[in-house]
């Protein structure tokens, strides 16, 4: 099949390459397996996508006494935030309100 795919691709005439395509894919098809394996985490597979990862921004949303039993990881997560807007800030500019006014 690949040979014959490189035989024919510098076909310029579309309706002979689109004939050509058409028989490829009804051999390919004809050739798959009836049952394809499907990996489980892969597309198509029964736990593709089961175990969502929650953005970041559901923890500010975390109770203060929730957060209060992991001090360290709040503590530096707060850091963290607070760099990213200051380099957002130097990048982008400070944003602006509905009227046209910078934030303060």
């Amino acid at each position: 099949m690949r040979a014959r795919f490189d035989k024919n691709r510098d076909i310029k005439d579309m309706r002979i390459a689109v004939q050509l395509l058409q028989a490829g894919e009804a051999e390919l098809f004809e050739k798959m397996h009836p049952q394809p394996k499907k990996f489980p985490h892969s597309p198509g597979g029964v736990a593709f996508e089961r175990h969502h990862q929650p953005p970041d921004f559901v923890l500010d949303f975390w109770h203060p006494l929730e957060k209060a039993q992991y001090p360290k990881y709040f503590a530096r997560r707060e850091q963290r935030k607070k760099e990213y807007i200051e380099m957002w800030e130097k990048q982008h500019g400070k944003p602006k309100d509905e009227i046209g006014r910078a934030h303060v």
